[in-house]
């Protein structure tokens, strides 16, 4: 789902995106990953296939599930 830092600030709360792309990878509503990545498709395609093949990898902390909450089925956009 895409996010507008700037059209949706207010469901951002108190996260400060510095650095883009940032994204959110959740599996289901567990958190795995928030973070800036490099904007090459080959970087994400390895945090994904990283984040698919072990569990333990990409525990993402509270901020992260608490911007999922904010976020919530109204505030997202399919890309």
């Amino acid at each position: 789902m895409w996010v507008d830092i700037e059209d949706q600030a207010d469901a951002l709360g108190d996260l400060d995106i510095e650095t883009f792309p940032t994204l959110l990878i959740a599996q289901g509503a567990t958190p795995r990953f928030l973070g800036p990545v490099l904007p090459h498709a080959a970087h994400v395609e390895r945090l994904l296939d990283a984040l698919a093949h072990d569990e333990r990898s990409g525990s993402a902390g509270p901020e992260a599930r608490e911007l999922m909450e904010r976020l919530g089925p109204g505030q997202l956009e399919p890309i």
